[in-house]
C-alpha cells in the first residue's frame, strides 16, 4: 500500500485574521497539512523556492503585488484556490484555471467542498476521496479504487468507500460503520460528507450518512441498512427520496 502523505498547504493573505481561518480549517483536516503561511506574495515566493507545497489559498487584493498577477509569474503553480471578498475577480480567477473561488467569510463546508474538488482533480495521489488504484489489490477487491483516510487511535486508518455501510454523529466524535468493523474518529460529520462522492452517499439525517448501495429497504420515514433502522430527517426527505427513485 502507497505510503500516505499530507497535502502541503500554503496560505497568502495579508490579513492575519483571515490567515487564522484558513489555518484553522487546515488543522481540522487530517489530509491537509500547512507548510506555511505568508502576508504577502514576495514571502510566498521565497516559500515556493525553499520547500514542496501542493496547494495555495491565495487572497486576491494584497500590497505590493496582488494574487492574480502573483499567479501569472509562476512557471509550474501548485494547484489554487482563491480567497477573497471581492466577487469581481471571479472570471480572472477562472481563466487563471484556479480550482475554486471561495468569498470570505469563508464557511467550513464550503472550504470542504473547494479542497475536495482540487484533491479529485489530476495531479494528487493522495486524497481525500479520490480515486486511486491499489496495485497490491486485487481488482474485485479495489473495485474502484476510491478510499478515505480517516485519523482513529494516533493513525491514519484507510477505509475502502464500498466497505461503508453509514456513518453516525455521535457529537464532537463521528461513527464509521463498515462491513469489517467500526472506526471512531474525532470529526464532525459535514465535513465528512464533504469527503464522500455525492452519487454514493448521502445525507439521510443531521446524524447519518449512508451509503447508496448498501440500502436493503425504505420508506419516507427510514432506511434499512444491515438491519440497522436509520431515519429520514425532515430536511433531508425531499433529496433522499429524490436520489433513491
Amino acid at each position: 500500500m502507497p505510503e500516505w502523505n499530507p497535502i502541503q498547504c500554503l496560505i497568502i493573505d495579508d490579513e492575519p485574521p483571515a490567515r487564522e481561518i484558513i489555518r484553522r480549517y487546515i488543522e481540522q483536516v487530517p489530509s491537509l497539512q500547512l507548510a506555511g503561511e505568508c502576508g504577502n506574495a514576495v514571502q510566498a515566493l521565497m516559500v515556493l523556492q525553499q520547500q514542496p507545497v501542493d496547494l495555495l489559498f491565495l487572497d486576491i487584493r494584497m500590497p505590493q503585488l496582488n494574487g492574480t498577477d502573483f499567479l501569472k509569474t509562476l512557471k509550474n503553480p501548485p494547484k489554487v484556490i482563491f480567497t477573497t471578498a471581492y466577487q469581481e475577480y471571479a472570471l480572472e480567477g477562472y481563466e487563471l484555471d484556479v480550482v475554486d473561488y471561495l468569498l470570505k467569510p469563508i464557511p467550513f463546508e464550503r472550504f470542504l467542498k473547494a479542497v475536495n474538488k482540487a484533491l479529485q482533480g489530476n495531479g494528487f495521489v493522495r486524497s481525500i476521496a479520490a480515486p486511486a488504484v491499489e496495485t497490491e489489490q486485487p481488482h474485485d477487491d479495489a473495485r474502484n479504487g476510491s478510499f478515505v483516510y480517516f485519523r482513529a487511535d494516533r493513525k491514519m486508518v484507510k477505509v475502502m468507500l464500498h466497505d461503508i455501510l453509514y456513518i453516525e454523529s455521535m457529537k464532537d466524535y463521528i461513527k464509521v460503520v463498515t462491513t469489517s468493523g467500526v472506526v471512531i474518529t474525532k470529526q464532525s460529520i459535514s465535513s465528512v460528507e464533504a469527503m464522500l462522492p455525492e452519487k454514493q452517499f448521502v445525507r439521510a439525517h443531521r446524524s447519518f450518512i449512508v451509503s447508496v448501495s448498501q440500502i436493503r429497504s425504505y420508506t419516507s420515514e427510514l432506511i434499512e441498512i444491515d438491519k440497522t433502522e436509520i431515519p429520514i430527517g425532515k430536511l433531508y426527505r425531499n433529496e433522499v427520496l429524490k436520489m433513491l427513485s
